[in-house]
Formats: structure tokens, C-alpha cells, sequence
């Protein structure tokens, strides 16, 4: 039987190509009609989005699409590397460790504590796992990143916060749009996009491909995708917007070494990996509508999407999943003198066909599992900000989330099926007060609580489900942004005081699971953003987070640091000329590794990456890029699974890329 993927595939071809152009290039969604000014609905509009996160009393910032144009745009750590507080750590090809402010620690694949959107509906499934694969950020007018509870408004309650990746529209950007880039390891990219519109329409599309041998062995990838919409002015205060998206991606897995593999043969693939010739093979199709009401002093968006996806997954066995998820949504806005109200909710339903065989070689052996997996993730949340005088405001709201994870196993075929359910509930508060003492300076502070609810990974982890909690957390955040002269910054402060972390523990009769909740936990730290940019041909780019995540007190590992984040990360690039042309040197800089062990035995090394990126106009409307990355080729370890205890056998580790070259070139037309 074909999958719903597979059944609905060929309407791509009735896709028009087209992908994301260069935010300076972009026109303004708005066309006149007569007298009157028509707004498509959810334009792509980087002015828009720094406004609503300016509203925000926390850490948020907005990533336009020019920030990182020169660079060979793989996965998300090539679009995020500035954005304070998110850590990114590519392991191989598009598969990175994304994390922020300690969300996930424990989870070295898939993803978890974040909440990852594009277009504002959500790549996680229904239990709230996800590949955050699917996200193609090449494709990226710009990328909004709340961090923590101040992703309200994204209906996120989770640790991390929320990632939504903003595409273009026919009116943000019109006409055709071709790039295309080759380097190192056999790589090639290519994207062509194109976007048209009318006084009452318009229509975006983009389609993109992808191909590397990857810079470790058994690191080949290849991918094709798609997305689009079309916008549709039903009325004067009714406008409507239809999506799709498709993904084909087939990534080898090389797999993680030993420390001494990592420092000396960083090319190499793990044995194992090769053995079972594990990979992660994923085709998902996206179709997604949003709705807007013009209210006058209000506005209402409302929703439906429904995600179908297949996974092919050979590892330690081999994976076969077919899952379905479907929801709806709604926002409503308010605003009126020095009231402003958000009330919001959505819905997401999922269904999930799960098998498991043994690893014969990458191919099938015999079952080893079989299970129907249902799982609910229902959100109602509201805000409301007051501005209490000219330069004060005080933001209260919360969210409320309601969660069910049920599922049905016929384990090894056997006669008696076996059943699992598990239901949550909370509710997450949240309150704030943003400061404006002049125009482009605010002060913050906001204290909220997050709830993280387990999925499948966890639960399923044995045949009869795991009796998880969700993970708690109080988390007190004070900070400051804004611009003045040649300066921009962004500085946020933040504690977090977590209880039932799901952490990895050893196996006893008491923790019947590796992953298994912690006691107390307390995550805190410091994302701080520094731009200079004294003339029109230089600007200096600096981020640095420090990351303080502890055990509190713990009956086995006492106040011991949690492994995987190093405390120390600074990233900074200068770029000197203009578009006409420019050049742009980077570093990354870890002065110490982190733990790799909860017993604080094992830290790898720190370490320095230098790279830069350069760019020329080759003629109008063409432009050439240069990206250079780890020009020492410097050998370390950038990524680690998290390990209770480790010897030199142990192979958690894996290394930072290799030195690559890329060169490409971008076309509008």
C-alpha cells in the first residue's frame, strides 16, 4: 500500500518554482488598488516580526535572510550562528544538536524542549518529537527565535522556546530566483524560485536540491524539496493562505567515534554504522491553510494543517514508522489605546504506525516490534500587555497544556496485545515587565514556568510504557536590547529550576529505563549579542553564551555539571566592504570542552575554528559567494552523547567538520 506521501507527490508538479530572494530585495507586500492598499495575509516582513518581538519581555530575536546569504546554507546552525543563546553543534551533513538554554540535553538525535514551526505551524508531531530535517532553511525569508516561556505566542510552554522559519510570499518576492553552489566532498546545492502576484492574488514556490558525499565516511546525502503558497484576497477584511511543502531526504549515518577517533581520524565512520548501513531516510508532505479576519481594532487567524510523513530509519535496528498528524489553530489580536490581548489555542492529533526489525545489513530482518501510537497535544493560551505609562508595560499570561500518549503493541507478533496510555495536563503562567526609558533601548525582566511532556522516545522506551513525569521548571529571566549610534545588542540573564529533567541514568530496579526523570535540576546562564558597525563597509558580529546546567543535590551524581554544553561558547565575525564587495572572517572559539560524563571524569578539548565568507557583485542582479569553513583544519570534538560512564571504548564523539570550500552564485531576475 502506498503511503499518503507517496499518493500525494505528484502534486508537485503542479508547483511553480521559486525560493527565498535577499531581504534588501524584497518588495513590500502591498499593492494599490484604487484608492485602497491591499495586504495579502502572513507576508514574509521582517519589519513586522521586530515589532511583535519587541513586545517581548524576554529573549527573542529575528534573523533576516542576508545574515547569512554568502554562506552554503546546509541546515539550521548555518542560519542561527548569531543568534544569542541557541546552540548549535553540526555533527554531519544537515544532523545537528539544537539546543536552548539546556533543552534536550539527553537527546542526542530527533529533538526535544523546542518547538519548531515554518509559516507558525509546528514541525513536531503530535507527541511533540520531530526532525527538524524538514525545516529547509534555505528557503527562509527570515527566522523568528523566542527563547523560553517567551514563545507564548507560538502556543510553546516548553524549556527551549520556539524556532519558526518565515518563507516568502509572490508579493515579498516577485519574479525569478536561481542559486547554486559546489565545493568540497563532492557537494552541489541548487535552488530556483519564483513569485508572482496580482492586485486580489499571489503565488511563491521554491524547489531546492541537495547532494554530498559528507566530509566523514558513510556521510552521503541526498534531498529534494519543495514549498509554496498562494495568497487569496477573499474580501476587503478577509484573506486567506494555502501551503505545501514536500521533503525527499536520504542522509547516510556515519555514526559517533571514540575520543581518539575524533582527534586523529575525524574521516572515519563508526563500524557499527557501516555494519547496518544505518541512515535516516524521510519523505514528508505538509499542507497547511491560514485564514485572516479584519476586525478593526482586532484580528483573528485561524487554520488547519495535516502532515504526512514516512520514516526509513535502519540503526541499532531498523526503524519503519508512517505517521499522519492533523490540527487547527487560531489567534485572535487585540489592541486599543494601551491595551493589547492575545488569546490563541491549537489543536494537533497524531497517528503513528510503528515497526521495528532486526538490522539485517540496512535491510529487514525479523520484527521485533509492531505498534499503533496515538498521541494528542491540545494548547490554550492568552496574553495580556498594559502599558501602565508611556515607557512601562506589564505583560501577564499563561498557557495551558493538555497531552494524551496512547499506544497498542503486538510485541514479536504475539497474541496478546499490549496497551499503554499516559495523559498530562498543566498550567504554565507567566509575567513580565518591559522597560523603553528612550526609543530603541528596553530593560526586561519576566518569571514563567514550562512544562515539557514526554513522547514515544521516552515512554515506549520498554513494552509496557514508562511511568514518566513531564519536566517542570520555574525559569527567572532579566535582560536588555536595543540600538544606539554604532551599536546593537542583546543581553538576557536567566535561571531555570527544573524538576524531573529527562535525563539518562543507569538501568536498576528502581529506573526501569535509560532515560528516566532527575531530581532537581537548575539550568542558568547568560545569551548575550554584540553588533558594531561604525561605518556602511564594516561591521563587527559577536555572540557568547554561557551555559552553568547542574545536578542539585542528586542522590548519584550530587552538584555535579550535566555534560554536552560547553560553558563557554563565542562566536564573531567582521565583515569589511559592501555588496559590491565584501569579506568576512569568522571564529569560533570553546577555551574548554564540556563533560561528557555525569560523573564529571571525561571533558574533551576546547577549541578555536577560524573561517569567512566573502561576496561580489558580478553584475545586476548576480552576485558571487565564497564560503570557507575550519581553515586549520582543526581537529576536534564539537558534539557528545551524553554518557554515565565512559572509557577510551566508548564511542559518544563527534568530530567538527573538516576544512571545506564552497563557492556559488545567487541570479534575480
Amino acid at each position: 500500500m502506498q503511503s499518503p506521501v507517496t499518493r500525494a507527490a505528484p502534486l508537485l508538479a503542479l508547483a511553480i518554482t521559486l525560493a527565498p530572494t535577499l531581504a534588501p530585495t524584497l518588495a513590500h507586500a502591498e499593492t494599490a488598488e484604487g484608492d485602497r492598499t491591499i495586504i495579502v495575509t502572513a507576508p514574509a516582513d521582517t519589519d513586522a516580526a521586530e515589532t511583535r518581538a519587541a513586545k517581548t519581555p524576554g529573549g527573542a530575536d529575528i534573523v533576516p535572510h542576508e545574515d547569512y546569504a554568502d554562506k552554503s546554507i546546509v541546515s539550521l546552525r548555518d542560519t542561527l550562528a548569531f543568534s544569542p543563546g541557541v546552540y548549535l553543534q553540526p555533527r554531519f551533513g544537515q544532523e545537528v544538536r539544537i539546543s536552548i538554554r539546556g533543552s534536550g540535553l539527553s537527546r542526542g538525535y530527533h529533538m526535544r524542549g523546542l518547538t519548531l514551526l515554518q509559516d507558525g505551524v509546528p514541525i513536531n508531531l503530535a507527541d511533540d518529537n520531530g526532525d527538524f530535517q524538514e525545516l529547509e532553511p534555505i528557503f527562509f525569508d527570515h527566522l523568528e527565535v523566542y527563547r523560553g516561556a517567551n514563545a507564548l505566542r507560538f502556543g510553546s510552554g516548553t524549556l527551549g522556546g520556539a524556532i519558526n522559519g518565515v518563507t516568502p510570499t509572490g508579493r515579498t518576492a516577485r519574479g525569478v530566483y536561481l542559486r547554486a553552489d559546489g565545493g568540497s566532498f563532492e557537494s552541489l546545492r541548487g535552488l530556483v524560485s519564483a513569485g508572482v502576484a496580482s492586485d486580489r492574488a499571489d503565488a511563491w514556490g521554491a524547489v531546492s536540491a541537495d547532494t554530498s558525499d559528507g566530509d566523514r565516511d558513510h556521510a552521503r546525502r541526498r534531498s529534494l524539496r519543495f514549498h509554496g503558497n498562494v495568497g487569496l484576497r477573499l474580501t476587503d477584511r478577509i484573506a486567506t493562505r494555502l501551503y505545501a511543502s514536500y521533503n525527499s531526504i536520504d542522509q547516510d549515518l556515519p555514526g559517533a567515534l571514540t575520543h581518539a577517533e575524533a582527534l586523529t581520524a575525524p574521516h572515519r565512520a563508526n563500524a557499527a554504522s557501516i555494519a547496518g548501513d544505518q541512515a535516516r531516510d524521510i519523505d514528508s508532505l505538509r499542507l497547511q491553510n491560514r485564514t485572516r479576519f479584519d476586525l478593526g481594532a482586532a484580528q483573528l487567524d485561524v487554520g488547519v494543517f495535516v502532515n504526512a510523513k514516512t520514516l526509513h530509519h535502519p540503526i541499532y535496528q531498523l526503524i519503519d514508522q508512517k505517521s499522519v498528524d492533523r490540527g487547527g489553530y487560531f489567534r485572535f489580536d487585540y489592541a486599543a489605546g494601551p491595551v493589547e490581548a492575545t488569546l490563541g489555542g491549537e489543536l494537533r492529533v497524531g497517528d503513528v504506525h510503528s515497526r521495528r526489525f532486526v538490522n539485517d545489513a540496512g535491510r529487514r530482518g525479523a520484527k521485533t516490534f509492531d505498534a499503533q501510537q496515538d498521541a494528542r497535544t491540545a494548547t490554550l493560551y492568552g496574553e495580556v500587555r498594559l502599558k501602565l505609562v508611556e515607557s512601562l508595560s506589564l505583560i501577564a499570561g499563561g498557557i495551558y497544556a493538555d497531552g494524551m500518549r496512547r499506544q497498542r503493541e503486538a510485541f514479536n507478533n504475539g497474541p496478546v496485545d499490549t496497551y499503554g496510555r499516559a495523559d498530562f495536563d498543566a498550567f504554565s503562567p507567566k509575567l513580565g515587565l518591559l522597560f523603553e526609558p528612550a526609543p530603541g533601548v528596553q530593560f526586561y525582566g519576566n518569571y514563567s514556568r514550562s512544562v515539557e511532556f514526554p513522547g514515544f522516545i521516552e515512554l515506549a522506551q520498554l513494552s509496557a510504557f514508562v511511568p514518566l513525569d513531564p519536566q517542570r521548571a520555574w525559569t527567572a529571566e532579566i535582560g536588555t536590547r536595543g540600538r544606539a549610534g554604532v551599536l546593537r545588542w542583546d543581553l538576557s540573564l536567566y535561571r531555570a529550576d527544573i524538576e524531573g529533567e529527562l535525563l539518562q541514568y543507569t538501568v536498576s530496579a528502581d529506573i526501569p529505563a535509560s532515560t528516566f526523570n532527575a531530581g532537581r535540576t537548575r539550568h542558568q546562564g547568560i545569551e548575550a549579542a554584540l553588533e558594531i558597525a561604525p561605518t556602511d563597509w564594516l561591521r563587527l558580529r559577536q555572540v557568547y553564551t554561557y551555559s552553568d546546567f547542574r545536578f542539585r543535590g542528586d542522590v548519584e551524581f550530587g552538584d555535579n555539571r550535566l555534560p554536552v554544553v560547553p560553558r563557554h561558547v563565542y562566536r564573531a565575525e567582521l565583515r569589511l566592504g559592501t555588496d559590491a564587495l565584501h569579506v568576512a572572517p569568522s571564529v569560533e572559539w570553546v577555551p574548554q570542552g564540556p563533560f561528557a560524563d555525569y560523573r564529571n571524569r571525561v571533558r574533551t578539548p576546547g577549541y578555536a575554528l577560524l573561517g569567512f565568507t566573502a561576496g561580489a557583485r558580478v553584475a545586476e542582479g548576480i552576485d558571487a559567494f565564497l564560503d570557507v569553513r575550519n581553515i586549520t583544519d582543526k581537529r576536534a570534538i564539537g558534539d557528545i552523547s551524553a554518557a554515565i560512564d565512559v572509557t577510551d571504548a566508548s564511542a559518544i564523539y563527534y568530530p567538527v567538520e573538516r576544512r571545506a570550500v564552497s563557492a556559488g552564485l545567487r541570479a534575480r531576475f
